[in-house]
């Protein structure tokens, strides 16, 4: 059966004017609008398309993919509020998605962004999004590990740092004395599990700890190095944010590198920069 909310490979049952109906099976036949029908579509093919609700409430399909579908959090712009029923968000389709005033838990305006989460209304299975988050997010305690790497999105501003969600299920947090620079709200980023805490509450860093960290960024400084004619106009010097943007690691981690690349003779300092020195005894991909 097709569920709504989500990309479903549907069989095609016949052609009519208005495009191709779809085997929606308990939900029946499902229209795919002509304008989605690829030119090169072949006999007998399957088609991979996401079913919702159009603005007369009938099930469609199309080969669009919205920015986010039931189940995930995503951070979505504000293009129109109805007085009488809510905020609409551009999710990526023709019909723009709704936050009825009851799911915001601040008003949202036109031009707003926000962080929502996307779900079906159980009573009238709708697509609807909620700023509500925490109502949303799974509180049990994650299986995460000390350092394991986890898919992050920034969700607001806090006195101690940045509360995220990770994984697309669970709170966690990034502390500001960790952070070399601002982050952006909406911004989804690798990140590292720190530690987990009680209540599934998940404390977090942008750079792997220890070895896990240094060893690969000595490569890709080296990789980098080597596509530059041996010599980068960064150093232990660099500022914070110039190092984030280039390398997107930590200065601390930067400098860790370059101390390990120095002691191994692989560079020298420039100052500024750094320059690539031969070494036949190490090749990137493995320890300098």
């Amino acid at each position: 059966m097709a569920i709504i909310g989500k990309r479903n490979t549907l069989a095609i049952v016949r052609a009519s004017q208005p495009g191709l109906y779809l085997d929606g099976g308990e939900l029946g036949e499902i229209l795919l609008p002509g304008r989605y029908i690829p030119a090169d579509l072949a006999p007998k093919q399957k088609m991979d398309v996401f079913v919702y609700r159009d603005s007369e409430d009938r099930l469609v399909a199309t080969t669009e993919t919205p920015n986010a579908m039931v189940g995930e959090f995503a951070y979505m712009k504000v293009v129109n509020v109805h007085p009488q029923v809510g905020a609409f968000l551009d999710w990526g389709l023709s019909k723009d998605l709704l936050v009825p005033f009851r799911e915001q838990e601040f008003p949202l305006q036109i031009g707003d962004w926000a962080v929502v989460y996307v779900c079906l209304d159980v009573k009238t299975n709708r697509i609807l999004a909620s700023t509500r988050l925490n109502r949303h997010l799974n509180r049990d305690t994650p299986a995460y590990r000390d350092g394991q790497p986890v898919n992050i999105l920034i969700t607001s501003k806090t006195p101690l740092g940045y509360n995220a969600i990770v994984e697309n299920a669970h709170r966690g947090l990034l502390y500001k004395n960790n952070l070399a620079t601002a982050l952006k709200i909406g911004a989804k980023l690798k990140g590292f599990v720190r530690t987990v805490r009680s209540g599934g509450k998940i404390d977090l860093s942008l750079d792997a700890a220890g070895y896990k960290r240094v060893a690969p960024l000595t490569n890709q400084i080296v990789d980098a190095l080597e596509r530059n004619a041996g010599k980068l106009d960064f150093d232990d010097d660099s500022s914070p944010v110039v190092i984030r943007q280039n390398f997107g690691v930590s200065k601390k981690a930067f400098k860790q590198a370059l101390g390990k690349l120095y002691k191994t003779r692989r560079i020298a300092f420039l100052k500024p920069g750094i320059q690539l020195l031969e070494n036949t005894n190490w090749t990137p991909g493995t320890k300098p």
